[in-house]
C-alpha cells in the first residue's frame, strides 16, 4: 500500500473486541472513548503502543484497547513500564493507574518514574476511593469521607497527585475531568508530545462508592466558578464572566481578586514556571478554583537516552524475550 492510499485508523480501530466491564455510568467509559479518539487523531501505530496497568478498576484499560498491553500487579506498573521503555525506547508507553494503585502501594515506584524522567505517560484516574475492593478510603480521599473502612469518617490529609509529582521532579503535570472531552483530549495529546514523564490526573466519578464527588466541577451551573482553565501565556481568570482572577498577595501567596477592576494585577499562566506550578497545585479546592489543563511542562534529559548512551547496560538495546530465553541458562555480564 503506497502512502497516498494509506487507510487512516479510526477510534473504533483502537478498541478491542473485549466486553467493557465497568459499572454502568462509571467515568472510565468516557476516558476510554476519549483515549481511542486521541489515538486515532495521533495515528499511533498499534504495534508501537503499549498500555500498562496495575490493579484497580482503571487497570482493566489495556484489555479494551487493540494495542499491546500488560495487566501487572498492584502498584508496580511504573516498574514494568520502565523495563519496556528501556528495552525499546521507540515505543509509546502509557501507564494507567488509580489513586490507590499509584499513590498507596505504588507510591515508591511512581516516585522513581518521575525522578528518572523516562518518556512515559501516566494516566492517574482519581476518584478519591478504592472502587474495585469495595469502597475503602484512598490516599486522596477527603477528610470525613464515609466508607466501609472509615464508618465514622476518614482522618488525615489527602495526597495531591500533582504536588507529589512536582516534588518528585516530574516534567509535565496536567489535570482534567473524565467527561470533559475537549480538555481531556488536549492534555492527552500534550502528554504524548512531551518528551519525559508526564502525569495526567483525571478526576473520575465512581458512581457506586463516591458518586458526584466532583459534581461541582462538572455541573454546568457551577463549573465556571469552580474551574480555573489554564492556557499558557493567558490570564489566570475564572467565573461566569471571567470576573475573578489570581494575583500575588503581600504574603507572596495566590489570592483571588476582582479581575475587571484590577486587570494588571492578574497573573498570566506560565507552564514553565516551577514556583507558579507549586502554588497552583497547592490551592485549597474549598476556597479556590481547581486548575484544569497543563499546569507544568518543562524539558529535561530523558532517562532512556542517558541509559543507552552510557553503554553500561548488559543487553543489546532491542533484545527480545525469545533471544534471551534461547541464549542459554547463564548470562555473563562483563565489565566494560
Amino acid at each position: 500500500m503506497n502512502g497516498q492510499n494509506k487507510t487512516l485508523l479510526t477510534a473504533k480501530d483502537y478498541a478491542s473486541d473485549q466486553e467493557v466491564r465497568w459499572c454502568p455510568g462509571c467515568g472510565d467509559y468516557a476516558i476510554l472513548k476519549t483515549m481511542t479518539q486521541v489515538l486515532s487523531k495521533l495515528q499511533l501505530k498499534k504495534e508501537d503502543t503499549v498500555f500498562i496497568s496495575g490493579i484497580g478498576c482503571a487497570s482493566r484499560f489495556p484489555y479494551y484497547l487493540d494495542t499491546y498491553g500488560f495487566h501487572t500487579i498492584h502498584g508496580r506498573a511504573p516498574t514494568v513500564a520502565t523495563g519496556v521503555k528501556l528495552s525499546n525506547p521507540d515505543l509509546s508507553v502509557w501507564v494507567v493507574t488509580g489513586d490507590g494503585d499509584g499513590l498507596s502501594i505504588g507510591g515508591n515506584h511512581l516516585l522513581h518514574l518521575f525522578r528518572r524522567n523516562l518518556d512515559i505517560n501516566v494516566l492517574l484516574f482519581n476518584n478519591e476511593i478504592y472502587g474495585l475492593t469495595k469502597g475503602q478510603y484512598s490516599p486522596t480521599s477527603r477528610p470525613k469521607t464515609i466508607s466501609p473502612s472509615s464508618p465514622r469518617g476518614s482522618i488525615g490529609s489527602p495526597v495531591s497527585p500533582g504536588k507529589f509529582a512536582h516534588g518528585c521532579g516530574a516534567t509535565f503535570i496536567a489535570r482534567s475531568i473524565d467527561t470533559d472531552k475537549p480538555s481531556l483530549s488536549e492534555v492527552l495529546e500534550r502528554s504524548h508530545q512531551h518528551r519525559g514523564t508526564a502525569l495526567v490526573e483525571i478526576l473520575q466519578n465512581c458512581i457506586v462508592y463516591n458518586d458526584k464527588i466532583f459534581d461541582d466541577l462538572s455541573n454546568k451551573e457551577s463549573e465556571n466558578d469552580r474551574q480555573l482553565r489554564l492556557k499558557h501565556g493567558m490570564p489566570l481568570v475564572f467565573g461566569s464572566d471571567l470576573q475573578y482572577g489570581l494575583a500575588i498577595s503581600s504574603s507572596l501567596e495566590l489570592e483571588i481578586i476582582n479581575a475587571v477592576k484590577n486587570p494588571k494585577r492578574v497573573l498570566n499562566h506560565d507552564e514553565t514556571n516551577a514556583n507558579l506550578a507549586q502554588m497552583l497545585l497547592a490551592l485549597d479546592p474549598i476556597d479556590y478554583p481547581v486548575p484544569i489543563g497543563v499546569i507544568y511542562a518543562v524539558q529535561k534529559p530523558i532517562y532512556e537516552e542517558l541509559f543507552h548512551q552510557s553503554g553500561k547496560h548488559p543487553f543489546p538495546r532491542k533484545q527480545t524475550v525469545n533471544s534471551l530465553i534461547e541464549s542459554g541458562e547463564i548470562w555473563e555480564v562483563t565489565k566494560s
